[in-house]
Formats: structure tokens, C-alpha cells, sequence
């Protein structure tokens, strides 16, 4: 994933389909919703990310690719701080766990708002980089700030009380440190694309044996 423009598509295309067969399956699962979407928007990002490549190579008119950028920003730094882990809150029953993740839903929101407000300040960038993309937002402290953007993406899953979303977190947090660590500028396009590809094998893992009931919820 990320590696270039035909893998985005790719990948897009692929975890298009597991999208559309986990929503499918979510049958009377209401809080399972949020969740089994998550790899259809992912899907869309990730082709998404295939116009900025294009936009870049100067396949697609600069405006395209422009407009690519600011879409595949957005949703990375506004949405998903603040989608995943109410996603992840969704699923638990009324209880002490159920409420300590409103702190992390709470703490997305506010790095989604430092993003936000970095890119309407500017300047939005996107430079081709080694088998990724190298995007910049014009932020200050831009380590501390992925700090808090993983913190707020894995402390739900964390904290799930169901075993596979669970290691899905840690399995998550190990990879993002990683992947910061390589490159700070590219983490952007990295971490969208491992999340893409993680949260198409837990969406599999739904259609296939779906999450098992916790023993009791924590009150």
C-alpha cells in the first residue's frame, strides 16, 4: 500500500470489496456499523491517494491533484482521530469502559481540531518521496503531534473489551511508532495505508467469525 499510484488503487479496489461484504454481514449488530465501514472509507482514501500520485507525475491536471491532497488530509487528520475511536466506543455496553473512552473521542477531536486548523493556515504540501508520499501541513512540534494522533487512534482500541480489537491496537501501536520513526514526513501516507490494510483483515475477521461476546461488561 502507498508504494504508488496503481497500489492505492489496488489496495482501494480490494478493500472495497471487503467493505461492502463486512457492512453486508452487520445484520441486527447496530454498533458493529460504524466499524464495518471503517475499510469502505479507507477504500476511498486510498484511491483518493492515487490522484495525488497522478496530480504529482502530472497525469491529472494540477487542480485534481490539489484537490486530492485536501481531501486525503482531511479525512486523515480530521476524520479518523475522531471516527475510530468513537467507532471503537460504539461497540462496548453501557459501563465504566463504555465511558472511558468519551476521553478518547474527546481527545481526537481536539488533535482533529489542531490539524484542521494547521492546514487552513497552511501551507498544504505533498511531495514524492521514496515510495511514499511526503505530505506537510505547516505544524509545529509535528512529533508530539503524531504522539497524541496515535494515542488517540490505538488508546480505544486499547482498551476494547473484545480480544481482536484489542490486538489489533497493539499490534497497531508497534507499526505506527515504526513507521514514525522512518519517516515523520511520510507517516501520513504510511500509516493510511497500513490502517487500510489491518483494518481489511479485521473486517474479514468480522465476516468470518465475528467478535465474540465479552464474559461481562465492566461497570
Amino acid at each position: 500500500m502507498c508504494f504508488s499510484a496503481p497500489a492505492d488503487l489496488v489496495g482501494g479496489i480490494v478493500l472495497t470489496a471487503i467493505g461492502i461484504d463486512a457492512v453486508r454481514h452487520v445484520d441486527r449488530r447496530a454498533g458493529h456499523r460504524a466499524l464495518a465501514a471503517l475499510p469502505l472509507l479507507l477504500a476511498a482514501h486510498q484511491i483518493d491517494e492515487a490522484f495525488v500520485w497522478w496530480g504529482l507525475q502530472g497525469h491529472v491536471p494540477h487542480a485534481v491533484g490539489l484537490t486530492a491532497t485536501w481531501v486525503y488530509l482531511l479525512f486523515a487528520f480530521v476524520v479518523l482521530p475522531v471516527y475510530v475511536p468513537a467507532a471503537i466506543q460504539g461497540l462496548e455496553p453501557p459501563g465504566r469502559r463504555r465511558t472511558l473512552m468519551s476521553a478518547f473521542v474527546a481527545a481526537g477531536a481536539a488533535v482533529a481540531l489542531v490539524l484542521g486548523w494547521a492546514m487552513l493556515v497552511g501551507p498544504v504540501t505533498a511531495v514524492l518521496g521514496d515510495h511514499h508520499i511526503s505530505y506537510g501541513i505547516g505544524l509545529h512540534a509535528g512529533f508530539a503531534i503524531v504522539v497524541a494522533y496515535v494515542v488517540v487512534t490505538c488508546g480505544a482500541l486499547l482498551l476494547s473489551g473484545y480480544p481482536p480489537l484489542a490486538v489489533f491496537g497493539a499490534v497497531n501501536l508497534v507499526a505506527v511508532a515504526v513507521l514514525a520513526h522512518l519517516e515523520i514526513s511520510g507517516f501520513a501516507s504510511l500509516w493510511c495505508g497500513w490502517a487500510a490494510l489491518t483494518s481489511g483483515a479485521i473486517a474479514l475477521h468480522l465476516r468470518v467469525s465475528g467478535l465474540p461476546p465479552m464474559a461481562a461488561a465492566v461497570s
